[in-house]
Protein backbone atom coordinates (compact mmCIF):
# COMPACT_ATOMS: atom_id res chain seq x y z
CA UNK A 1 0.00 0.00 0.00
CA UNK A 2 1.26 3.44 -0.79
CA UNK A 3 2.52 5.82 2.21
CA UNK A 4 -0.05 8.50 2.97
CA UNK A 5 1.50 11.93 3.53
CA UNK A 6 0.39 15.45 5.30
CA UNK A 7 0.41 17.15 1.93
CA UNK A 8 -2.33 14.52 0.53
CA UNK A 9 -4.33 15.12 3.56
CA UNK A 10 -4.10 19.10 3.62
CA UNK A 11 -5.74 18.86 -0.10
CA UNK A 12 -8.67 18.22 2.26
CA UNK A 13 -7.89 20.25 5.67
CA UNK A 14 -7.36 23.95 5.59
CA UNK A 15 -4.23 23.51 8.28
CA UNK A 16 -1.51 21.33 9.77
CA UNK A 17 -3.20 22.10 13.02
CA UNK A 18 -6.68 21.64 12.46
CA UNK A 19 -5.57 18.16 10.76
CA UNK A 20 -3.79 17.13 13.41
CA UNK A 21 -6.58 17.49 15.41
CA UNK A 22 -9.09 16.01 13.06
CA UNK A 23 -6.88 12.98 12.64
CA UNK A 24 -6.03 12.87 16.37
CA UNK A 25 -10.13 12.62 17.01
CA UNK A 26 -10.92 10.08 14.17
CA UNK A 27 -7.64 8.04 15.17
CA UNK A 28 -9.42 7.58 18.45
CA UNK A 29 -12.55 6.72 17.63
CA UNK A 30 -11.14 3.87 15.37
CA UNK A 31 -8.75 2.55 18.29
CA UNK A 32 -12.23 2.45 20.46
CA UNK A 33 -14.42 0.25 17.32
CA UNK A 34 -15.35 2.69 15.41
CA UNK A 35 -16.46 0.90 11.99
CA UNK A 36 -13.52 2.79 9.03
CA UNK A 37 -15.11 4.45 6.06
CA UNK A 38 -12.51 2.29 4.11
CA UNK A 39 -11.16 -1.05 4.18
CA UNK A 40 -8.58 -1.66 7.37
CA UNK A 41 -5.47 -3.24 5.55
CA UNK A 42 -3.64 -3.64 8.97
CA UNK A 43 -2.54 -0.38 9.33
CA UNK A 44 -2.66 0.88 13.00
CA UNK A 45 -5.54 3.67 13.50
CA UNK A 46 -3.43 6.84 12.96
CA UNK A 47 -3.04 5.29 9.43
CA UNK A 48 -5.89 4.91 8.74
CA UNK A 49 -7.13 7.73 9.97
CA UNK A 50 -5.12 9.82 7.33
CA UNK A 51 -6.17 7.50 4.89
CA UNK A 52 -9.83 8.83 5.17
CA UNK A 53 -8.81 12.23 5.59
CA UNK A 54 -7.14 11.98 2.23
CA UNK A 55 -9.90 10.59 0.67
CA UNK A 56 -12.60 13.25 2.05
CA UNK A 57 -14.29 10.71 3.49
CA UNK A 58 -13.21 12.49 7.11
CA UNK A 59 -13.37 16.37 7.53
CA UNK A 60 -13.49 19.11 9.67
CA UNK A 61 -17.24 17.93 11.15
CA UNK A 62 -15.65 15.08 13.09
CA UNK A 63 -14.58 18.33 15.82
CA UNK A 64 -17.66 19.23 16.61
CA UNK A 65 -18.97 15.87 17.30
CA UNK A 66 -19.70 15.28 20.84
CA UNK A 67 -17.86 12.53 22.76
CA UNK A 68 -19.49 10.09 24.94
CA UNK A 69 -18.23 10.06 28.51
CA UNK A 70 -16.95 6.79 29.87
CA UNK A 71 -18.46 5.66 33.13
CA UNK A 72 -15.85 4.55 35.62
CA UNK A 73 -16.30 1.25 36.79
CA UNK A 74 -17.75 0.95 40.13
CA UNK A 75 -15.26 -0.63 42.51
CA UNK A 76 -16.30 -3.86 44.07
CA UNK A 77 -18.22 -4.18 47.53
CA UNK A 78 -16.20 -4.45 50.69
CA UNK A 79 -15.39 -7.30 52.14
CA UNK A 80 -17.43 -8.78 54.87
CA UNK A 81 -16.13 -7.81 58.32
CA UNK A 82 -13.90 -11.26 59.99
CA UNK A 83 -16.30 -11.54 62.74
CA UNK A 84 -18.89 -12.80 59.87
CA UNK A 85 -16.40 -15.23 58.21
CA UNK A 86 -17.14 -19.38 58.46
CA UNK A 87 -14.69 -21.06 61.10
CA UNK A 88 -12.55 -23.55 59.67
CA UNK A 89 -12.94 -26.40 61.61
Amino acid sequence: MARITVEDCLDKVDNRFQLVLIASKRARQLARGAQPHIPWEQDKPTVLALREIAQGLVGRAILDEEVPELKPAEPPPPPPPAAEWPDDE
